[in-house]
């Protein structure tokens, strides 16, 4: 597998230069990398995309933006995420010899928008997309934790990038299972390369009687199909608000929490590692941790 991290640092220095009118069509160049392999959602297009994403505005000059990404490229952050994502390719391969990959992954990093509280809070200042094999979509703003991290979330969307080059993932079919077990691996395997201190927020800041309530919920509805219907399992009432999905009474990221104890327990039962499962079925994950499926 080849992996190009594109230099979306040039592009995005000359695209804030230009006048608001030529922007739209200067992002659209610059994530073409990812629209020639990632299915545009429900027709939308690159632009609409980027800002229900969380990137940077570009209808306004803000003086913050090359003052951000100036600090992006003072702390190496394109070298970093290259480097881990290296790194983490070879362990996956290593663990797995025969696993499928796409021959290339195309991986673009961008400035998040600052204004935006579910990127700069919720996420504190980093979040990716990866479940598309070939494409990596890395969105951050600066923050001590993002620029820390931001090399280990590419490899957890690396993990995502792997395990549905191999596994089936359909948004009509997909279950709350298979996405949490997804996410609970990713971050699981972040913790093999580097540690529990690289891990993301979305799996350790829940604790307690509070994530023992969330797993009970998130378990009982294992089965609950189709995308539409997933996003307050897996990010909590907050976000599934804000994309006009209903709240379930579950906190922020609640389906990582979830997923990370559920593949702790499939791990201790199997024996295997997070780089070793990439490529299981969420049913056998589910089954070695106890957590009872449909049939």
């Amino acid at each position: 597998m080849k992996i190009i991290v594109h230099d979306t640092a040039s592009a995005m220095a000359d695209l804030l230069r230009l006048r608001a009118a030529e922007r739209p069509d200067a992002l659209r160049e610059m994530l073409s990398p990812l629209q020639s392999v990632m299915p545009a959602a429900g027709g939308l297009d690159a632009v609409r995309m980027h800002l229900m994403g969380s990137g940077f505005r570009i209808d306004r000059d803000d003086p913050r933006h090359l003052a951000a990404l100036t600090l992006l490229r003072e702390a190496a952050v394109w070298e970093r995420v290259e480097q881990c994502l290296d790194t983490a390719w070879q362990r996956l391969s290593d663990a797995v010899p025969d696993i499928r990959s796409a021959d290339t992954v195309h991986v673009l990093l961008v400035l998040g928008n600052p204004d935006d509280e579910l990127l700069t809070v919720r996420n504190a200042g980093y979040l990716g997309m990866g479940g598309f094999p070939g494409a990596i979509q890395l969105t951050v703003w600066p923050t001590a934790t993002s620029l820390a991290k931001i090399g280990y979330a590419a490899a957890h969307e690396l993990h995502h990038n792997v395990r549905y080059a191999n596994v089936v993932w359909n948004p009509m079919t997909v279950t709350v299972g298979e996405q949490v077990v997804a996410e609970g691996l990713a971050e699981a395997f972040v913790r093999e390369l580097a540690g529990e201190q690289a891990m993301g927020p979305w799996a350790t800041t829940l604790r307690g009687a509070e994530l023992d309530d969330a797993h009970r919920k998130i378990t009982a509805a294992i089965d609950v199909a189709g995308m539409r219907n997933l996003p307050a399992y897996v990010f909590g009432d907050a976000t599934a608000e804000r994309f006009g999905q209903p709240p379930l009474g579950l906190p922020d990221f609640a389906g990582y929490a979830a997923g990370l104890r559920i593949v702790d327990a499939h791990l201790a039962a199997s024996g295997l590692t997070a780089a070793g499962s990439t490529a299981l079925p969420a049913r056998e994950i589910l089954n070695n941790a106890g957590v009872p499926t449909g049939a």
